[in-house]
């Protein structure tokens, strides 16, 4: 399997891309994570892989979608954004995410990337925007890999992402970027509605023969305005998916990209674990994309570097997310945001500026972490990266306390089970 994907790098993308990211994500990659541990040691934090949604704006209206795609275009400036990342790099980093919106709308998007040709970038996108003659450029920059969202069957995409014909052309953005050789991603947000189209074999393999070379499988997160309760995995389900991302990574010659597990299956937060923080539209300084709270900007006078080292509420967003739960803190405990909020006079990062209403009316439930149900990677070749590059640094170690765990299908359980004891009226 190794072989055959090393022959697939070698023989299906360009030789200069694949230096390039070899060089900027894997070498200079993991030195900024080791960077990132040498500051943890010595008290000092920065993270070593920044997200940055550059543009609120977006073609579609995906179904629990948090961004505010229909409101007023607002975007991160091209001296804002390349300031930003100039402040990063002083610190070690040279990978960063790019997500929207739909990142591809911002007129200033190509001139980010050319500005910062010594560092890496992966942009979340919906292929819509991916021409032969954006393709084109993307390969002269080599410093950009696309990941593109395909989120089911014809009529599921439709459905998810709010217009018709969506997946035809997601997929001519797919078949621009692979025609010119880029190296090419494809994720999906794994949901009730497309976990048995895309959550099997016969998928990936299709994506191996297009010339796909890694992909990614979030769990639908039911967040924002209109959570869509309904697309919402069940523990079981969720399982199964990390089960497949083990099982294809074991068998299959592409790159499974998997953000919330360690080595031996533990579940963990990116952001709780220091891995990653993210910066909105607007410019706020935000745990994650999906919450939208904050307390400083990268407008704000004082360096990039000293916000992140000396953030209140960031640091307390770690330590208090840790100490409660390994999962996704919006999913499992979205009270202790809206306790953070309230502490620290956080602000609501949204145009529609009703994020403390949604989060309290989100339901509990269980995300990656299912406790005595671990299951650890089956690849050595994974097994070790993650040992060293993804984990969680120590976090859960210093602060996780199980006492404090609140099992949210126990409280499921617990309510139905209260329901069942009351009479039954005929």
């Amino acid at each position: 399997m190794y072989l055959s994907l090393a022959k697939r790098f070698l023989l299906e993308t360009d030789k200069r891309l694949l230096f390039k990211a070899g060089w900027t994500l894997g070498v200079r990659g993991l030195w900024s994570v080791h960077k990132h541990k040498r500051r943890l040691k010595r008290g000092e934090f920065f993270p070593p892989f920044l997200y940055l949604s550059v543009i609120n704006s977006c073609n579609l209206r995906c179904q629990g979608c948090w961004v505010d795609v229909a409101a007023k275009q607002h975007r991160i400036e091209l001296d804002a954004a390349n300031e930003t990342i100039r402040q990063a790099k002083a610190m070690g980093n040279s990978f960063f995410g790019i997500l929207g919106g739909e990142p591809f709308m911002h007129k200033d998007l190509m001139k980010i990337f050319e500005a910062n040709r010594d560092v890496y970038f992966q942009v979340f996108t919906n292929g819509h925007f991916i021409t032969d003659e954006v393709a084109a450029e993307l390969r002269r920059l080599g410093n950009v890999t696309p990941l593109i969202s395909v989120e089911g069957t014809e009529m599921i995409s439709d459905t998810r992402r709010g217009r018709d014909g969506v997946l035809s052309q997601t997929m001519k953005g797919l078949e621009a970027a692979l025609r010119h050789k880029l190296l090419v991603g494809v994720c999906t947000s794994v949901c009730k509605t497309n976990i048995d189209d895309l959550v099997r074999d016969e998928w990936v393999d299709r994506l191996i023969e297009m010339g796909v070379m890694y992909c990614w499988f979030h769990i639908y997160r039911p967040v924002g305005p209109e959570p869509n309760l309904q697309l919402s995995l069940s523990s079981e389900e969720q399982r199964r998916v990390r089960q497949f991302v083990v099982d294809t990574r074991a068998t299959k010659p592409i790159i499974v990209v998997d953000a919330y597990h360690d080595d031996a299956g533990n579940a963990l937060c990116p952001a709780a674990t220091g891995f990653t923080h993210h910066v909105g539209p607007w410019g706020d300084i935000e745990p994650c994309p999906v919450i939208q709270l904050a307390t400083e900007s990268i407008h704000d006078d004082r360096p990039l570097a000293e916000t992140m080292n000396k953030s209140a509420f960031l640091k307390d967003f770690r330590e208090l997310t840790a100490q409660h739960t390994r999962g996704c803190v919006i999913m499992e405990r979205p009270d202790l945001l809206i306790e953070l909020a309230e502490k620290h006079g956080a602000r609501d990062t949204t145009a529609r500026g009703r994020v403390i209403d949604e989060l309290e009316k989100i339901q509990p439930r269980r995300s990656q972490y299912q406790p005595g149900q671990e299951i650890p990677e089956r690849s050595f070749v994974y097994r070790w990266a993650k040992k060293y590059a993804f984990n969680d640094f120590g976090t859960y170690a210093r602060h996780f306390d199980v006492a404090k765990y609140q099992d949210p299908d126990e409280q499921v359980d617990s309510q139905s089970q209260a329901k069942s004891d009351l009479p039954i009226l005929s």
